[in-house]
């Protein structure tokens, strides 16, 4: 059983910038898929950013078209954490984001086997 818990969300003005932490316990794949999802009320969970890991260390990152150049992802394998650092940050980014575990489909489509419980961002014009 995957667990995620997500940390650092928070409020920020328009062209500011957030770090988002997924710390993962209980994983034993050897080929991990980690994303990142956003959602406001109403609308489906949008995938903003994926990792995908295998056990010899090669990794493939990739991000949304309205992310590029703006979020990065990176990974600290000793604390099984991924970090999203979001720079330049538009209200257009605001939601709760939700770390996820093991697709079931592809990256961007929102089924997964484990999900985090949440942290929002709120960006401000």
């Amino acid at each position: 059983q995957v667990q995620l818990v997500e940390s650092g969300g928070g409020s920020v003005q328009a062209g500011g910038s957030l770090r988002l932490s997924c710390a993962a316990s209980g994983w034993t794949n050897r080929r991990k898929r980690l994303s990142w999802f956003r959602q406001t009320p109403g609308n489906d969970r949008e995938g903003v950013a994926s990792i995908f890991t295998i056990f010899t260390g090669v990794r493939n990152i990739d991000y949304a078209d309205s992310v590029k150049g703006r979020f990065s992802l990176s990974q600290d394998d000793t604390k099984n954490t991924v970090y999203l650092q979001m720079d330049r940050l538009k209200p257009e980014d605001t939601g709760m984001y939700y770390c996820a575990a093991e697709p079931l489909g592809d990256w961007v489509s929102p089924r997964y086997r484990y999900w985090g419980q949440g942290t929002q961002v709120t960006v401000s014009s």
